[in-house]
């Protein structure tokens, strides 16, 4: 079993001290997403779980941790998503030069095939143009060059929730077609810088439109549960079939997520997982690090989650 932690909210930044707290008892629960009466309890143990993959855009208070984790017996890699896009869009994140000394921090206590690179997802908005992702993706991958051998993209999906948010953040309406139209103009260049600095560029779920676009720039399909690395990591076989609760176009592993919505803290507007700051706020402060859940299970404040997209 592989265990993500988390795609739902960021385990790492917000949720390091409960985190290593249910590794050290073995086990935790999950309610589920859409039913928080049904519990699921996950066993944590070394025997039962290959990997852990983590996603974060802030991994420092997991840093002290590493080393336990590892005499413990697991095995484990990073996501980490860095974009270093301005405030009107990532209002809580760490500055790109605080991200950057970490990734590289990072890298050099794990070893760079351990920490990969996202730039994800791809948003245009004013001020966030075609030229402004190549000047801000060209000086991340020169600062992250030699820490990590891979770099993840996507495209922004313009979901409801998201559509709604770009209306009020920027008076402006996202429209699919434009999205991929830019993005198409934009891809074979960031993949272009990525391999002038020594990184393959993976797509994540890329829509169907840009496949030619990706297939001719060389990036390839990515796996962000990627059963290759466990199976490397792991010293054992990994698991080669596709997460079917995933997005159509997803291509990891199964994996099981131990996070839970509405409980990230850095409001960024473009997030697919957290759909209202309020009730996310609101879980935080009832956040306890010696629960069995990464919420408490009584009374979770929720957004009504009906929408298709909250099984990422």
């Amino acid at each position: 079993m592989i265990i993500s932690a988390s795609r739902r909210t960021d385990i790492p930044a917000f949720y390091a001290e409960w985190f290593m707290n249910r590794m050290r008892a073995g086990w935790c629960d999950v309610p589920n997403p859409f039913n928080s009466r049904q519990i699921s309890r996950v066993d944590l143990s070394p025997d039962a779980v290959d990997c852990l993959v983590f996603w974060t855009r802030h991994p420092r208070p997991v840093f002290r941790h590493l080393h336990e984790l590892e005499s413990m017996g697991h095995a484990f890699y990073f996501l980490y998503t860095l974009t270093g896009y301005p405030r009107s869009l990532d209002a809580r994140g760490p500055s790109s030069g605080a991200a950057v000394r970490a990734f590289r921090e990072l890298a050099e206590r794990t070893g760079p095939h351990r920490v990969r690179w996202r730039y994800d997802p791809i948003v245009f908005a004013p001020g966030l143009e075609a030229d402004d992702h190549r000047r801000r993706f060209e000086a991340l991958a020169k600062s992250l060059e030699g820490a990590t051998g891979q770099v993840i993209v996507s495209v922004l999906e313009p979901y409801a929730k998201v559509r709604r948010r770009a209306a009020t953040v920027f008076g402006m309406e996202l429209d699919r077609g434009r999205l991929t139209e830019a993005a198409a103009g934009l891809l074979p260049d960031l993949a272009a810088i990525a391999h002038s600095r020594g990184m393959v560029m993976a797509g994540c779920a890329l829509q169907e439109e840009l496949e030619p676009v990706a297939r001719d720039a060389g990036i390839i399909a990515s796996r962000c549960v990627d059963p290759e690395l466990v199976s490397l990591l792991a010293g054992r076989p990994g698991q080669s079939s596709r997460d079917a609760g995933q997005r159509p176009r997803c291509g990891c592993a199964p994996s099981r997520d131990i996070g839970m919505y509405e409980s990230c803290g850095f409001g960024c507007a473009y997030c697919y997982a957290t759909q209202s700051f309020a009730a996310a706020r609101a879980n935080r402060r009832r956040h306890d690090p010696e629960s069995m859940s990464l919420l408490p299970q009584e009374n979770p404040v929720t957004s009504g989650r009906n929408d298709q997209h909250t099984l990422l």
